[in-house]
């Protein structure tokens, strides 16, 4: 999680606004947690470009590289020429289940249906080599899910991804897409991607033109966990990238649905397993509807993020040489909370913020799951 994050109250960004978000986000060593701890720390976008270069020095990395504004506004006029929109965090239009998770997207491109992502969302997910008998459960669960008012998430890749779109079109579904709005992968989906252009809507964090890489799924498949109030897991072999769905589900505070299947088959040893941990054994979108009419409301965390931190910068009394110095060595390739950093090295909680700030821009510190750190070891 963010050390800090700035309240979220629903507006426009500006134009000036939105490129100059666009330029911190697509900056070196600048992902989505990082993004908003610079903007807890300035203020805006622009302040924070600014400071950028010299964080990144003082942190140990030279020529940092920022998009120039022209670029940022070659992406938003090619995004509008795609008949897609960019939607910022802090805009009404932003899935709001989304917003609260602890690593948001802090801008999305989508096209087709946007009103779609306000939506309560479900996801449902599973295997890509999915069985006859896993592909239309999947696409009666979605059509079911869909006609009880609920849109459906998943990640436009063959099997149960694609089923579960094909049973939601009619009711309102949302791809979340792991390369640019514009690429279509794979490549046997492209009638569906277009459908859903027309009839659903399609999403993603990554610049249009981008080829799926395997690093961004999982990026992608927190963004279908984090915008939906449960995940449903239809089959998965033990190694399957929907147990990650599952697992970023749990950390988010979602519900999790497994639909049990075969012992004999491998693609049911991950649901099967699921269950066996809590999962909700699912075989009818009634188990899915019951668990979720008992779900509390999400409560909106932005205040809570803000709560005891006090705001970065350096100390008058302490040397901000010495400060990097003593948090370099406390550092290793083995992940520290920030509490025993603080209690290692005796300094300020804000400058040990400041200081894993520096070395993070600068490409040599890792965020680990839990809020914790390490230092990125170059052979």
């Amino acid at each position: 999680m963010p050390d800090a994050m700035p309240d979220r109250q629903a507006t426009n960004l500006s134009d000036a606004e939105r490129r100059d978000w666009l330029c911190l986000i697509r900056s070196t060593n600048v992902g989505p947690g990082t993004f908003f701890r610079l903007l807890d720390r300035f203020g805006n976008a622009a302040r924070a470009l600014e400071a950028l270069p010299d964080l990144a020095r003082r942190g140990g990395r030279g020529g940092f590289t920022i998009p120039p504004a022209a670029e940022a506004e070659r992406e938003i006029e090619q995004i509008q020429n795609l008949g897609a929109r960019l939607i910022a965090w802090n805009e009404a239009a932003y899935p709001p289940l989304l917003a609260h998770i602890h690593d948001p997207p802090p801008m999305i491109i989508a096209k087709g249906r946007s009103d779609l992502l306000c939506k309560k969302a479900i996801g449902v997910v599973g295997a890509r080599n999915a069985s006859a008998n896993g592909r239309r459960f999947a696409e009666k669960l979605a059509a079911d899910l869909g006609a009880s008012g609920l849109m459906v998430a998943s990640g436009l890749a063959r099997g149960i991804d694609a089923a579960a779109h094909r049973g939601a079109l009619a009711t309102g579904t949302a791809a979340v897409l792991g390369g640019g709005i514009d690429v279509v992968y794979p490549e046997e989906n492209r009638h569906l991607y277009e459908a859903i252009a027309d009839e659903g809507v399609l999403l993603t964090e990554v610049a249009p033109g981008i080829q799926p890489q395997a690093r961004h799924f999982p990026r992608r498949n927190r963004i279908i966990s984090g915008m939906s109030r449960g995940v449903v897991v239809v089959e998965a072999s033990p190694n399957s990238g929907s147990l990650i769905t599952a697992r970023l589900a749990l950390e988010q505070g979602r519900e999790v649905f497994a639909v049990p299947g075969a012992v004999m088959d491998p693609r049911a040893r991950g649901t099967n397993g699921l269950i066996r941990q809590g999962a909700v054994l699912t075989e009818c979108a009634d188990d899915v509807l019951d668990v979720l009419a008992l779900q509390r409301p999400v409560i909106p965390r932005d205040s809570a993020l803000r709560a005891d931190v006090p705001p970065p910068g350096l100390s008058e009394t302490e040397d901000p040489e010495k400060a990097r110095a003593e948090v370099l060595e406390a550092l290793g390739p083995a992940p520290l909370s920030v509490d025993q950093l603080l209690r290692a090295c005796q300094l300020s909680h804000s400058i040990v913020v400041t200081v894993l700030l520096e070395l993070e821009l600068a490409g040599r510190l890792e965020r680990h799951p839990g809020g914790t750190v390490s230092l990125i070891i170059e052979p």
